[in-house]
Formats: C-alpha cells, structure tokens, sequence
C-alpha cells in the first residue's frame, strides 16, 4: 500500500484514555482526562457526556487537518453537525448519533467536501471506493481494537480508512487502546469484515 501522512487523533484529547474508559465508562472516566480543554467543550462535564459519541468526529478531524493542515476541536465539529441533525440530545441526557444523512450537507456546506453515504458493500468493494475517493470512514464493531476476539455485533464505531490493497486494509481507529491499535493498524481483509457493518460515508476526491 502506499504510504500516505494521515495526522492521527483520538476522539479523547487524551488517547491513552481508552482502557480507563471501558472499565469506568465514558462519562466518569473522563471527567479526569486532563487535556479536556482542547475538545473545545465548555467544561468537562459537557466533554465527558460527548466524547463517547465523536469518532466520526474524529475521523472528520483527521480528514480536515490532512487536507488543510487545520486542527478542528472535536466537540466544535460535533456542535456544528449537531446543527444539521447529525447528533440529536434525547430528554434524558443521552446523544444519539452520529446520524450519516446529515453529516453529508454538513461538511459540505462548512468544508466543502463531497460525501455519500454508502450501505450493504462488501468488504472487497472498499478497495474499488479508494480508487476513486479519498477516504472511507467504515463503520465497524468498536472491539476491532481485539481483532482475534469475535464481535457479538457488526457496526456502531466508525474508523477511517485510508489505503487497501488485495488483502490488507490500513486505518485510523479514533479509539485504540494502544497504539498499535490507534493509528496506521493494518489488518487482513477477511479479520476487518468480521467487524464491517457494511455500511460508511465515501469521502470523494
């Protein structure tokens, strides 16, 4: 595969943050992660309560910032597509999202890019996609982080892939809890479909 600079972020400000978020939960472990500040949320509590939901957040800042050199805070990202319906606030607190139908005119309304939205592709279709797109954001079971273990589901998490190639695919993962499992992981097409919903947005050249 072709070796490509993709700046790497997590949707925590601290990446390391991963392990403590699944044995706490998001919402408490967070509350101690230090870098909060740099989510743009007003306060931690706020980054606390949507930090669980931002990897296609991040997926987005990475997109931006190897396009633009920009650096988007995540949850500004999120508040901006939060505008277009792509994040909805239920009564009790909880976010629902990120809802792929209107993230499409919101990046290309605030950053001009071209997206679609994509469902029931096969894994090998996301190598045909590259050759005629710049990223894939695939929705995938967060447990791909374990890829020896067997997803009781497919879908739910979103990572960003950025090169395929016959039998491997290389991507971003905005919540690895290591780094081998954060950025540039790479594995076996047949391993990366256990975990593909088949479903992503194509972000177009």
């Amino acid at each position: 595969m072709a070796e490509r600079r993709i700046p790497y972020f997590s949707q925590w400000e601290t990446p390391d943050m991963t392990t403590a978020v699944l044995a706490e939960g998001a919402r408490a472990a967070l509350l101690k992660d230090p870098l909060w500040a740099g989510s743009g949320a007003r306060d931690v509590e706020d980054y606390a309560r949507w930090a669980g939901n931002l990897c296609g957040m991040a997926c987005l800042k990475m997109i931006l910032a190897a396009r633009t050199g920009e650096i988007m805070p995540t949850v500004d990202l999120a508040m901006g597509c939060r505008d277009y319906g792509g994040y909805v606030e239920e009564p009790d607190g909880k976010i629902k999202g990120l809802i792929y139908a209107p993230f499409v005119p919101f990046v290309k309304d605030r950053f001009g890019l071209n997206t679609r939205v994509v469902t029931g592709i096969p894994v090998a279709d996301i190598g045909d996609i590259l050759t005629q797109s710049e990223f894939f954001i695939a929705s995938v079971h967060h447990s791909i982080r374990w890829p020896d273990t067997e997803p009781p589901s497919k879908g739910g998490h979103l990572v960003l892939v950025t090169a395929v190639n016959s039998d491997t695919i290389r991507f971003h993962n905005p919540s690895g809890h290591e780094s081998a499992t954060r950025e540039n992981v790479e594995l076996p097409l047949a391993i990366f479909d256990r975990f593909f919903a088949g479903r992503g947005i194509v972000i177009d050249l």
